[in-house]
Order: C-alpha cells, then sequence, then structure tokens
C-alpha cells in the first residue's frame, strides 16, 4: 500500500525500506476538456543538485534531449507527446546506489512545451501526479496527487529526492513557475540559450 503525500510532506524512502535501490519514478496528468485546439506536451524534467541547490553542470539536468546521467543513476525513459490514456506518461529510472556524492537533491519537474505561444498553462491541466515504484518488486511506494492549486503556472516542480543522514527521502513540493522549463533551468543554475 503506497503512502499518500500532500504537499510539502517528507517521508523516507530507504530507511522503511532497506536494500532499495533502484525505483521507478512516474508522472502522469490528463489534459482538460476545454483545451485551447492545439496539443498539450508535457515534459518531465530532472535536476540533479549539488548542496547549493543548482545542478553542478547542465550534465546533472536529465530532460528529453539529454536522457542520462554519465553515471546511468538517472535515465529519462522518453517524451510521451500527447499524455493520452491512463497510468504514467512518463518515467524515470533512478538508481540510488550510483548517484554522485557531489548530488544532494534529485528534483522533479514537469513543464509545459511552448506553452507561451500555444496559451497554455497548468489551469488546463488536472489529475497531476508523481508516484516511486521499487523496480525490482513493482510496488508502489510513494504516490503524490497534485491537485488543482495551479492557473497560470507553465512548470511545476513536483517533488525531490533527498539525502538525509544517508538516507534517501521525499519530500512533496508541488511548486508552480511561471516562464516555463527556461525559468525553472535559471532557478536551478543551468544557462538556456
Amino acid at each position: 500500500m503506497p503512502i499518500n503525500l500532500s504537499k510539502g510532506q517528507k517521508v523516507d524512502l530507504t530507511k522503511g525500506n532497506p536494500g532499495l535501490k533502484k525505483i521507478m519514478v512516474g508522472l502522469g496528468w490528463d489534459v482538460n476538456a476545454f483545451d485551447s485546439g492545439t496539443s498539450f506536451d508535457l515534459d518531465a524534467t530532472v535536476f540533479m543538485l549539488g548542496a547549493n541547490g543548482k545542478c553542478p553542470t547542465e550534465k546533472e539536468f536529465i530532460f528529453y534531449g539529454n536522457t542520462e546521467h554519465a553515471t546511468g543513476s538517472v535515465k529519462h525513459l522518453g517524451d510521451n507527446l500527447t499524455g493520452d490514456g491512463d497510468g504514467d506518461d512518463e518515467q524515470i529510472l533512478v538508481d540510488l546506489s550510483t548517484i554522485p556524492a557531489n548530488v544532494e537533491k534529485v528534483a522533479f519537474a514537469v513543464t509545459i512545451y511552448d506553452a507561451e505561444s500555444r496559451r497554455q498553462n497548468f489551469g488546463q491541466v488536472s489529475n497531476a501526479f508523481i508516484r516511486i515504484v521499487d523496480e525490482t518488486t513493482g510496488n508502489e511506494l510513494i504516490r503524490y496527487d497534485l491537485g488543482e492549486d495551479f492557473s497560470i503556472e507553465t512548470a511545476v516542480v513536483v517533488g525531490e529526492l533527498y539525502r538525509h543522514n544517508g538516507e534517501w527521502k521525499f519530500n512533496a513540493i508541488g511548486s508552480g513557475f511561471q516562464g516555463g522549463l527556461a525559468a525553472l533551468c535559471g532557478h536551478f543554475g543551468i544557462q538556456v540559450a
């Protein structure tokens, strides 16, 4: 039975699941019916952060254009261009045992591709969630349903894994940003062209 989190809640991931190394992070969403006439393309992104809350280099920014970290510790399984259907829309594999020592947090975000020109925002998205699954057993460990707290935002930091006393914990963030992926990159120390 997974632990259902609410915004701001933190929970131990590895302490209660000794030996847990490989997890799958699933992100999903639905687009509301009153859609803008243009298709929605939501993208999961991952920021591997140092102690200062920034990516040490652009290689720690994992997205559809850079799907795997050099260590293999974070691997994006590919871009879903529509978000149709049930279940996870995009998935990220994480091997907790191979995350570099200089990475203290792994933040998961969802952005709307080309949101400004398509006049789209998270007010038009519903049923967004993040879930963490034990890759070995297939058991869902943690789930966080974002709710409908967003209106004009074009990017959302959904949650983050972080190190605490040698264990990994998960924090349900649910924090919205305007300015899409570029604003998010700036926040996490990545320069975008």
